[in-house]
């Protein structure tokens, strides 16, 4: 098999999207994804039939945009929880499932190049996010608009009375009617939620790791999910150790914390979710950096997880 691998090219792009789509299939008839997709729409879909507060005409605006804002932030989270799970579940299932089943004997012997195989799986699995993703998207960007759209019409009934009364400038209405709107339906919005799938592509390519040097589905999964949590908080350590420690002490300690970073992603950047859901504006240069580590670091756990699974005797 060792001959005729070697003269297999490294990497085939048909062969990773053959893979890629058998895996796409494969999870989406997983009962987990279903579950967890109907009832992400369920919740969003609940939120159509809420009707807007009804608020004075000197707060309205501000009373607006906290309603949009408390209902985008629970549905993004559910969004980013079903990314999370599906990342990390799928990928740990990939290759325990594919040994027992067999069919992982049946690519290798092809000959598949066993890059071109974890390529393909991982791939797969993105796609079912990035599918998961859009699909509640755009049903998030339709409860969102539709609850805008009923808010700014009550805005604009008291907010003409007051420009007529001549309590707001015809400027103060515009601008108030920015503010709400920036608490809508917007291309930050969208960024937002590509960066939920920066963060399951890094948590799956890890997965994919770990599960090429694990035989438990289980272990996978706690590993995953702690190293998420790991990196959700380990710049916070490293900043305290920073400040506590004085010169010439904790160096042994701040270079272990740092060394961790080059396995374990800082995840506060991504936070930025969080301020994009309160009205802010996402930098496009801020979502470019982020787009160029989820690169790095699916590129850096692709080449180990392959560094790996080709000294793993199948």
């Amino acid at each position: 098999m060792s001959q005729t691998s070697s003269t297999t090219s490294l990497i085939s792009l048909s062969r990773i999207w053959i893979i890629a789509g058998n895996t796409f299939t494969h999870l989406v008839r997983m009962k987990i994804f279903y579950f967890l997709l109907i009832f992400v729409l369920i919740w969003l879909g609940l939120n159509v039939f809420k009707l807007p507060y009804n608020a004075g005409p000197e707060s309205l605006s501000g009373v607006g945009g906290e309603e949009l804002r408390i209902l985008k932030a629970p549905l993004v989270g559910t969004m980013k929880l079903f990314a999370l799970i599906i990342g990390i579940v799928a990928t740990a299932l990939l290759i325990p499932r594919d040994m027992e089943d067999r069919t992982l004997y049946t690519l290798l012997a092809k000959p598949v190049p066993r890059l071109d195989y974890l390529l393909g799986k991982l791939i797969g699995v993105l796609l079912l996010v990035f599918s998961g993703l859009l699909v509640m998207t755009l049903l998030l960007d339709g409860v969102v608009w539709v609850r805008t759209q009923a808010i700014l019409i009550e805005f604009d009934k008291v907010s003409q009375i007051l420009v007529e009364q001549g309590q707001w400038t015809q400027d103060d209405r515009l601008a108030e009617r920015a503010e709400l709107l920036s608490h809508g339906v917007t291309w930050s919005l969208q960024g937002a939620i590509l960066i939920l799938f920066f963060e399951a592509a890094i948590i799956a390519a890890l997965a994919l790791l770990i599960s090429t040097f694990s035989s438990s589905t289980l272990f996978t999964v706690v590993i995953s999910v702690l190293t998420y949590f790991i990196g959700n908080f380990i710049a916070d350590g490293l900043d305290q150790l920073q400040g506590s420690s004085s010169p010439g002490e904790g160096n042994i300690g701040m270079l272990a914390v740092k060394a961790i970073f080059v396995a374990v992603p800082d995840y506060r950047p991504f936070k930025i979710v969080d301020e994009v859901l309160t009205g802010q504006t996402l930098p496009p240069d801020i979502l470019g950096s982020l787009a160029i580590s989820t690169v790095l670091y699916v590129g850096l756990y692709v080449i180990l997880s392959w560094f790996v699974f080709s000294r793993k005797e199948i």
